[in-house]
């Protein structure tokens, strides 16, 4: 008898016990956890499967463009004596061993300027930013100066084979033959391979150069002394290509110069420069205007091998301005307060008005709220993110208040409980929408819900 009631009482704690019920409702949490982990994993494979769509439009169309170029190259021989002594005779024979080296010396003036017509192009549910580019490009050298190098004397310098080099990332997108005006003098250029043996010049600049994917296209071979003559050797060329998210060159004249243009609306200028004139984003697009002086950047103008300036190349990204999938990342991270601050609520009605609620109808409430981030990621790849958010969170707030209703059996608190959920599913979209000012919001938020939960508990009996 006396263990039937010990048994008896101990059911009725446990029906009852606060502590008990908060220790239940915490364990669910982090059973829930689970699948919500499993739901941020499927917002990063979407996101990757759209990534990898987005490149292989690229890749047809054609890559990004880095212009680096065009670059006076000069090659000049330098002597090695080498002594050999012969092991009978002992006799000394000095060799003397010729070997050819390189300079590459930055123009004086580099003047680009660029209209790009850009456009969408879809794969299925997924699109990407693709343009056609038309880029004229024109400065100036003035006389190649070989004090950098050392005592080079006149007669070791080959000036009737200097060339002048270019590189790009984009030769596959290009739409016309690329040729360089020199003085009077049109020269066409040629692709050249590259491998790791390119440059025999074996200084600190050869690791860098091997690293950069750029492909180089070089002109037949011109007298350099002789158009120096002038003074300067004036050049000019068309870069006409097809590219995709990206459009930008590295500063290597002495004064650089670029003006572009574009009926783009969601340009965002990169890199380490940014263009000057305040009114360059425009209604029908963007009228962008750049100048680099020699003293703006870390380098000098001439170098016995091309170094990799990839970290001082600036232009403009064509990005798509949404990225639904970014969004729905943010919403997942929130995914853990969403869960909790329901599970508050409905412990706070729970105890309150005394009625009671099974862990399995919180579990079917936190199941909820997980199905409201696979609806979001669904619906949002076949239409906009507000859009998709909006249906997503009224059918869960719907499916929630009309199963608190079985729960609760009168009206009272479902209608709160649908009101408090729009609260929060709102609470959070404007968190996710804001960049800046999304801590400051999200703090004020949540001080506000602390307070309003403090309050309402204030009048339970923990004991």
């Amino acid at each position: 008898m006396n263990d039937q009631k010990n048994t008896s009482r101990f059911a009725h704690w446990v029906k009852t016990s606060t502590s008990l019920r908060m220790l239940a409702i915490g364990f669910l949490i982090l059973i829930l956890l689970i699948p919500l982990n499993f739901i941020k994993e499927l917002i990063k494979e979407r996101n990757q499967l759209q990534n990898q769509v987005v490149s292989e439009i690229n890749k047809s169309w054609g890559e990004e463009i880095t212009l680096y170029g065009p670059i006076l190259k000069i090659p000049y021989a330098v002597y090695h004596e080498t002594t050999l002594t012969d092991a009978k005779t002992k006799k000394v024979q000095k060799i003397r061993e010729k070997e050819t080296r390189y300079a590459y010396f930055f123009p004086n003036e580099l003047a680009v300027s660029g209209t790009i017509a850009t456009e969408l192009k879809k794969r299925g549910i997924y699109s990407a930013s693709v343009y056609n580019s038309e880029t004229a490009i024109k400065g100036n050298f003035t006389q190649a100066n070989f004090d950098f190098i050392g005592d080079i004397k006149d007669k070791d310098i080959q000036w009737n084979k200097s060339t002048i080099v270019f590189k790009t990332t984009n030769l596959k997108g290009v739409n016309n033959e690329l040729s360089i005006n020199i003085n009077t003098n049109i020269l066409g250029f040629e692709a050249q391979f590259q491998n790791e043996n390119f440059d025999n010049s074996h200084n600190t600049y050869t690791n860098q150069y091997r690293q950069a994917s750029k492909h180089l296209i070089e002109t037949p071979y011109f007298n350099s002394k002789e158009l120096f003559q002038d003074g300067k050797i004036k050049y000019s060329m068309n870069y006409n290509a097809s590219g995709s998210s990206r459009f930008q060159i590295i500063p290597i004249g002495k004064e650089t110069k670029m003006n572009l243009t574009s009926n783009w609306k969601d340009a965002s200028f990169k890199g380490e420069y940014l263009p000057y004139n305040p009114d360059k984003i425009t209604a029908d697009g963007f009228d962008a205007r750049w100048k680099v002086l020699q003293m703006n950047r870390p380098f000098p103008q001439n170098f016995r091998a091309l170094p990799n300036l990839d970290n001082y190349a600036f232009g403009v990204d064509f990005f798509i301005p949404v990225n639904d999938y970014q969004q729905n990342e943010r919403s997942a991270k929130y995914g853990y307060l969403m869960i909790s601050l329901t599970f508050l609520l409905f412990f706070l009605i729970q105890t309150l008005s005394k009625v009671n609620i099974h862990p399995f109808q919180y579990l079917m409430i936190g199941l909820g709220l997980i199905i409201f981030y696979t609806l979001l990621i669904s619906i949002s790849e076949h239409s906009n993110f507000t859009k998709a958010y909006a249906i997503a969170s009224a059918a869960v707030i719907i499916l929630i208040s009309l199963y608190s209703k079985s729960i609760l059996k009168d009206w009272k608190f479902p209608v709160f409980i649908g009101t408090s959920l729009t609260a929060l599913y709102g609470f959070i979209f404007v968190i996710i929408q804001l960049e800046n000012y999304a801590l400051l919001v999200g703090s004020i938020g949540l001080f506000v819900i602390l307070a309003a939960v403090m309050y309402a508990s204030r009048k339970i009996e923990w004991g």
